[in-house]
């Protein structure tokens, strides 16, 4: 007996030993990184963590990026990057610290990384142990993750504060509750820095390729203030950034001779998001009516389903096409005067009849905005519709899809050994 508690005690001393190793040498790396910015939020995460990253090249900074959102991503300080890869595909935060080991190998002048945590003490953990950010984004507080960070909207935002910086300063866009987050950086000793999204024109807004938003830009602008990077330097160096996956992004693709435009609007979880994804494209001509609303459903989303019934009240599309599973917990909130023009196809349809039905539920010559989720039918449909011809609006020939991965074709990957020497200090 004695022998078996010598054994367990041993092994309970190397594990006391090797976590003590282990956090010496993720706060060592953490050390070798000058600034590390944290991207936390409800919505656009992704986004602006590739404008801050592209914003600082522009400046001529060595930067490093990690995405968590549609596909998450290690971005190198060439702008070239790779998926994260996951043991049986399942996210954790202590990724972070993989992450961090990794991007110091770069010496790089700045590290911006998405907050991958949800509970608020994760949250917490993954700012004050995992990161230790000295400048924070806390980009806006929308209605998602109630059950864990709710069940009100207060209590989101003050869940998010968790990830501000004590003794740093914090960068956000939110407006609604910007009295909470100021009384919770003051609680951090934390300097709060409120953007205004009216401080980005139309003309800078026009250099992009690809669909963003100007509260995304102002605070990515505001990130490279702070870190002495001047205004059009960090605007070149955002116009140059490639896109998430899962950007907004409009397609126009033909069916047989229907033509169809397509937004796919799946990253904005939640109804407030996605509303102002769909105004955001109507008022950019980019889409159209007869309009046409498809909501994919989870099984494990219910209440979020709900919601994008609801949401229809406020399209008002001409039709709503709802996919994949659970989709009555979608048609059970749909108005009762907007009933009549639900077309259901819920369950595991193949994907050619999958894209036959969702086609044959839309006009020629009008748009569909997919919303919910991407994950399950959203993900085949996608995939169908990525392999159709496109048009052009003056019908001259094809023109690129966008549901295709954009690229940017003035951004090459280097040889990373070069990348490495010319790095290092």
């Amino acid at each position: 007996m004695t022998y078996l508690y010598t054994v367990y005690s041993l092994c309970c001393l190397a594990l006391v030993v090797a976590g003590v190793l282990e956090q010496r040498n993720h706060y060592r790396n953490l050390h070798r990184i000058p600034h590390r910015v944290l991207v936390n939020g409800i919505r656009g995460k992704s986004s602006i963590t590739r404008l801050c990253a592209g914003a600082l090249r522009g400046g001529n900074q060595v930067v490093v990026a990690k995405t968590t959102g549609t596909a998450a991503r290690f971005i190198f300080p060439d702008a070239s990057e790779e998926p994260v890869h996951r043991k049986f595909g399942i996210a954790n935060v202590v990724e972070q610290i993989g992450i961090v080991r990794r991007a110091a190998v770069y010496h790089p002048d700045t590290l911006v990384i998405e907050c991958m945590a949800v509970m608020p003490a994760l949250q917490e953990i993954n700012q004050s142990k995992l990161i230790r950010s000295n400048i924070g984004v806390l980009c806006n507080v929308r209605e998602d993750h109630l059950a864990e960070m709710g069940p009100t909207l207060n209590d989101v935002a003050r869940s998010l504060c968790r990830s501000m910086p004590v003794g740093g300063l914090c960068i956000t866009a939110e407006k609604d509750r910007l009295a909470i987050l100021e009384k919770e950086a003051a609680r951090r000793n934390c300097r709060l820095i409120a953007v205004d999204p009216d401080s980005v024109t139309d003309r800078e807004m026009a250099g992009f390729g690809w669909i963003t938003f100007k509260e995304n830009v102002a605070i990515a602008l505001a990130v490279a203030e702070q870190l002495g990077v001047d205004r059009q330097s960090a605007l070149v160096g955002m116009w140059s950034a490639p896109p998430d996956p899962g950007v907004l992004s409009v397609a126009r693709v033909l069916h047989d001779s229907k033509r169809v435009r397509f937004a796919n609007i799946f990253a904005a979880n939640d109804p407030e998001s996605t509303y102002m994804n769909i105004a955001q494209l109507e008022s950019q001509h980019l889409i159209s009516r007869p309009l046409t609303m498809l909501i994919n459903c989870r099984p494990d989303r219910m209440e979020r389903n709900g919601q994008m019934g609801a949401l229809t009240a406020r399209v008002e599309p001409e039709s709503i096409v709802l996919i994949g599973e659970m989709t009555r917990s979608a048609r059970g909130s749909v108005p009762a005067e907007l009933q009549d023009r639900v077309v259901d196809l819920g369950g595991k349809l193949s994907p050619r009849r999958l894209l036959a039905e969702v086609m044959a539920a839309t006009g020629d010559d009008s748009s569909i905005v997919a919303v919910g989720n991407i994950h399950g039918q959203g993900e085949v449909l996608l995939h169908e519709l990525a392999a159709l011809d496109s048009w052009s609006p003056q019908d001259h020939g094809r023109s690129d899809s966008m549901l295709r991965m954009p690229t940017n074709p003035g951004l090459t990957r280097f040889d990373r050994t070069a990348l490495l020497e010319r790095t290092r200090r």
